[in-house]
This record gives C-alpha cells, sequence and structure tokens, in this order.
C-alpha cells in the first residue's frame, strides 16, 4: 500500500501516516522500482491502534512503549493498565480543577453584573478582576 491507500483504509489523512512514519511507529519498506514507501498490513494495523490508542488519551511515547513491548512478544496489557490509572488519576483531577475554575468564573461573573465599569486610575487596572471576590468593597468605594 501507498501512504494514500493506507490513510484511505484507515481514515486518516496522508499526513498522519507521514506523522506516524517519521515517529517510526509504522515501519514501511522502499519500492526498489519506484522509492515509494510500502505499507503493509502489519502498518495498517499498528496505525489503526495508535489511533485508538491517542483517542484513550495515550502520549505518542506511551503508544511507543506500547507498541515496543507487544514487538518483543511481551504483553503490553498490564502497561497499558498501569498507564490508563494513572491518565485517569490526573484526568480527574484536571476536571477537578476546571470545575473549581468555573466556579471562580461564573462567581465573578455573578459579582460583575453589579459592578461599575472603571477608568485606570493608578490604583487599579481593571476593578472587574480586582475586586470580583470583594464586590462589597467596590460598591461602597
Amino acid at each position: 500500500m501507498k501512504v494514500s491507500d493506507i490513510a484511505r483504509a484507515a481514515e486518516v489523512n496522508p499526513d498522519t501516516v507521514r506523522f506516524y512514519t517519521r515517529e517510526r511507529l509504522l515501519h514501511p519498506e522502499r519500492n526498489p522500482d519506484n522509492n515509494y514507501q510500502q505499507y503493509r498490513a502489519e502498518d495498517l494495523r499498528r496505525l489503526r491502534f495508535a489511533r485508538k490508542a491517542r483517542q484513550l488519551g495515550f502520549s505518542l511515547p506511551e503508544i511507543r512503549a506500547i507498541l515496543d513491548q507487544a514487538d518483543d512478544n511481551h504483553s503490553p496489557c498490564p502497561m497499558v493498565r498501569e498507564l490508563f490509572e494513572a491518565r485517569l488519576m490526573e484526568v480527574e483531577k484536571e476536571i477537578n480543577e476546571l470545575q473549581r475554575l468555573r466556579e471562580r468564573m461564573t462567581s465573578a461573573l455573578t459579582a460583575w453584573q453589579s459592578m461599575p465599569d472603571g477608568t485606570p486610575d493608578g490604583h487599579t487596572v481593571c476593578r472587574l478582576i480586582e475586586h470580583w471576590d470583594i464586590e462589597e468593597t467596590c460598591h461602597h468605594e
């Protein structure tokens, strides 16, 4: 298969195939007649695997490590579970941080509804940001 053929089969664009080839996740051979890269069914399987792993949040180095384990005839599944559990904990932490940010943003937007616009006066830049968490101070100034 040529780049366009494997890209079509994997439902990715040719640049994705070239990227994974540069990253050495795919191992095409050169056609001696035209010097084109020739991909095999194994490359298609690896490309589909890499795409699914990316959709699950695995990084490129992690995907490479998983494929290396499989290439060495070792089951990568224990490593996959360990990496995935750690990544899931990171995602949960990020979600919690984003929820706290959302709460702060909502609180600020609510406070800003009743705050006047101000002009920088040498003491403030933007009162909305500087006083969002002390709404009462803004009303008394």
